[in-house]
Order: structure tokens, then sequence, then C-alpha cells
């Protein structure tokens, strides 16, 4: 199988209207620049975007609400797009808000074939509201569902025509739990290099999780908030 694809353009180019989508990264680090963008020029719409936060108004999935192609955000923060907030005040976006590590935990769940976990966040709270708690020991847990994912689009450092990632420090985040999650994972890296280049002690996604990978270009790894000195 080769896996190796041209651009964003051609990794994208079957994701539907309606789709569940998987996109890696924290904020504005380790997220998928180029596959974004194409998803923008593409204009697939009535997207499920299930990240861990949408972007700023201006990049990242925050460009996917401006052009109205996101019809449900799966996030745990939201705090930096006013597109967002504009958007869930007058109904336009439906939106599910989890706690942080749920969202992680549910991203495993899916890529290790588990159906559902049982978690104590979220008990007693909005976020319980309508679903099973169970006791354990004592102490009640939630029942969680694991993700059902059409693609996961991911972010690496450096990748092989294989599909092994690595991931480069803070930037790994949601990154290679989405990648394992995916039904498709699509993996844009900024060095890609022949297989057994990579030293398979430093991989943190094995390449059986990935279909598809290419070189991304014109990285801007934009920084959210900004402080320097005066």
């Amino acid at each position: 199988m080769n896996k190796v694809v041209a651009n964003a353009a051609e990794a994208i180019k079957d994701i539907q209207d309606g789709m569940v989508l998987m996109l890696g990264g924290f904020g504005l680090c380790g997220i998928p620049e180029n596959c974004i963008t194409a998803l923008v020029n593409q204009g697939t719409k009535n997207l499920t975007c299930i990240s861990n936060n949408a972007g700023v108004d201006d990049f990242g999935i925050g460009l996917m609400l401006q052009s109205k192609q996101v019809k449900k955000m799966i996030s745990s923060y939201v705090g930096e797009n006013a597109e967002f907030e504009r958007q869930l005040l007058s109904g336009e976006l439906e939106v599910e808000l989890i706690p942080q590590g749920t969202l992680a935990t549910r991203c495993m769940a899916a890529g290790y074939g588990m159906p559902a976990i049982f978690t104590p966040a979220g008990v007693g709270t909005e976020v319980a509201e309508g679903k099973e708690i169970r006791n354990f020991n004592g102490k009640d847990y939630l029942l969680e569902y694991a993700f059902d994912a059409d693609f996961a689009i991911v972010k690496a450092w450096k990748g092989d025509t294989h599909g092994n990632l690595i991931f480069k420090d803070t930037a790994r985040n949601f990154n290679p739990m989405m990648a394992m999650a995916g039904k498709i994972t699509i993996a844009e890296v900024e060095e890609l290099v022949p297989a057994g280049q990579l030293d398979p002690n430093q991989i943190h996604t094995p390449g059986i999780y990935v279909h598809r990978i290419f070189k991304g270009i014109d990285y801007e790894k934009r920084i959210e908030q900004r402080t320097v000195r005066s």
C-alpha cells in the first residue's frame, strides 16, 4: 500500500459533507494547517469536528468556522474564538463541551477498540445529564462512549513513507491518540523520509495506524498569546 500522497488537497479529497473529523493540536500548536486550508478550499460542509479547541478567528479550525463548514464542535476549551462564541450564542453551531481528560480518553478508547469508558470526571455536573452512572467500590462513574470518527487528521514533525510518525515536544499533544482512532488517518509532516531512516525507539505512532501521509509546506506555527517584555 502506497501511503504517500502529493499534498493536502489529495489527502482530503474524499472527505464528504456531514462526516466526523478528529483534528490534532492544542490551541495552535501541532495543528494540521495544510489539511485545514485544503478543507476550506474544498468547501466541505456540515462537519462534526473533534478537537481540543476551535483555534482562533483567522487561523486553525477558526477558518472553517468562518466559512460555515462546521455543524458541531466537540471540544474541551473554546475561549480564544469570537466567531465560535457568536455562532454558539446564535444557535448556528452545536457544541459539546467535555473535560479535557475525557476527550483524550475517548480518543484512546477508539484507538484501542474499546466501545466505552467509565470516568469520575463530570459526575454531578451538566456533563452527566442523560448519561449512565455506575457505582464501583462506593464511587460514581460516568459512562462515556469512544469516538466514532470517519477521519483523523494529524500533524507530525517527521514521518517516513510507511507512515511512522515522530512528534516534537508540545506539538505531540492529542495527535498520537487521534492517529490511532480514525477509520482513516491522514498525517501531514514537516519532514518526510524514506522508510528505515527513523530510529524505531523514537517513533511515537507506528505506521500501521496511518493511511495517508504527505510533506506539508508553509507552516506558520503561530502563537496564540504572545507576551514580551516592554
